[in-house]
């Protein structure tokens, strides 16, 4: 791609219709200035993480030399879920060009509020605004939640130490009936494999086993867990819908329940892969990965007996986990102090691992 004067036209256009909008950033202040610019060059990296993504550019300066810059798009994943963009839409070896809000102290990075790809595709500002300036929600629609008159009420505060015991090699059976891969992921792990210790999310099957309280909310098409875990939402869907054509794999996965008698069944996909439990056994995610949950409560209904059954490619059998609940007081209910990863990191330095931490493999 040319910076030639069509390009540059275009982009002066771009910052000048985007420019009042790039202050509601939270970070902006501190990382960029009002002075706009540029970058075109070939993409060398991209970060695909939330809740900010990153492309490494390289720029082919008039003298010959190459700058090495980053660009910093608006937004967050589900934000660009809602545009259809992607983590291939825009690759290593592709050719764009960037405008946008440099880089404060001279710092070689650029807020880019409008990305042109060579196919003529652009991301940013330039096509999606970002916020809602005029009211989009149907008068005659009923928002609100109604909860249900199930026979059996779970709603409200729930003490997970009852029957509690350490999420480490937990299973049953045992030995742990791992395929050949399973094991040689298992043999191969070291320390710093484990995404919990980053503070990455938990999620299932991990957090079931948790001896955090959960509070849990009928609102009648779905029940809405709190873990406090990490402050973990979760949400078990009781109207039949099925997942989206495009749901997106998450550390909680896609849940839809149902009940029987006094035994709410909750099946779970749509998981990302991840960790079984604190020992390493490899989980598959995606299309092979299969949670079910049965929660069976007390005829006093002060009990939950709690079974998980995961359902793995990486595993010749079902891997079952059994937990309980007991009632408590909501007044324990704190929030959970968020999690820190600074020893984790400070380990990672001093064993000289840091790298093999923060570049992909």
């Amino acid at each position: 791609m040319k910076n030639n004067t069509w390009f540059n036209l275009l982009a002066a256009a771009l910052l000048a219709s985007t420019s009042g909008q790039i202050l509601a950033h939270h970070a902006f202040a501190t990382e960029f200035q009002d002075a706009e610019g540029e970058v075109s060059g070939v993409v060398t990296r991209v970060w695909w993480t939330n809740p900010h993504i990153r492309y490494d550019v390289d720029m082919t300066m008039p003298d010959g030399s190459i700058e090495q810059w980053s660009l910093h798009p608006p937004g967050n994943l589900p934000t660009y879920r809602r545009e259809n963009w992607t983590q291939d839409t825009v690759k290593e070896g592709d050719t764009l060009l960037a405008s946008g809000n440099l880089g404060r102290d001279g710092a070689k990075k650029l807020y880019a509020t409008c990305i042109n790809l060579e196919s003529g595709r652009q991301l940013g500002r330039c096509v999606s605004p970002g916020a809602t300036q005029q009211v989009t929600a149907d008068p005659t629609a009923d928002y609100t939640y109604q909860s249900n008159e199930y026979s059996v009420d779970i709603s409200g505060f729930w003490d997970n130490r009852y029957m509690f015991r350490t999420t480490v090699d937990d299973f049953e059976p045992k030995p742990m009936p791992m395929t050949a891969e399973a094991s040689e992921i298992y043999t191969g792990r070291v320390f710093g494999d484990d995404h919990v210790l980053r503070c990455q999310p938990a999620g299932l099957p991990r957090i079931f086993g948790s001896p955090y309280p959960v509070e849990v909310v009928d609102t009648g098409s779905h029940y809405l867990m709190i873990f406090l875990q990490d402050n973990t939402p979760r949400w078990v869907y009781m109207d039949g819908r099925d997942a989206l054509p495009d749901q997106p794999l998450t550390s909680m996965g896609f849940s839809k329940g149902v009940w029987q008698d006094r035994t709410l069944i909750i099946q779970t996909t749509h998981l990302a892969a991840g960790w079984l439990d604190g020992s390493g056994y490899q989980m598959s995610g995606g299309e092979g990965t299969r949670i079910v949950e049965r929660w069976t409560i007390a005829d006093d209904g002060l009990t939950i007996g709690r079974t998980m059954t995961i359902y793995d490619d990486l595993y010749t059998a079902p891997l079952v986990r059994t937990r309980g609940s007991q009632r408590g007081n909501a007044n324990e209910l704190l929030e959970s102090p968020p999690c820190d990863p600074t020893i984790f990191y400070n380990e990672m330095m001093e064993a000289g691992r840091l790298d093999d931490i923060l570049l992909p493999r």
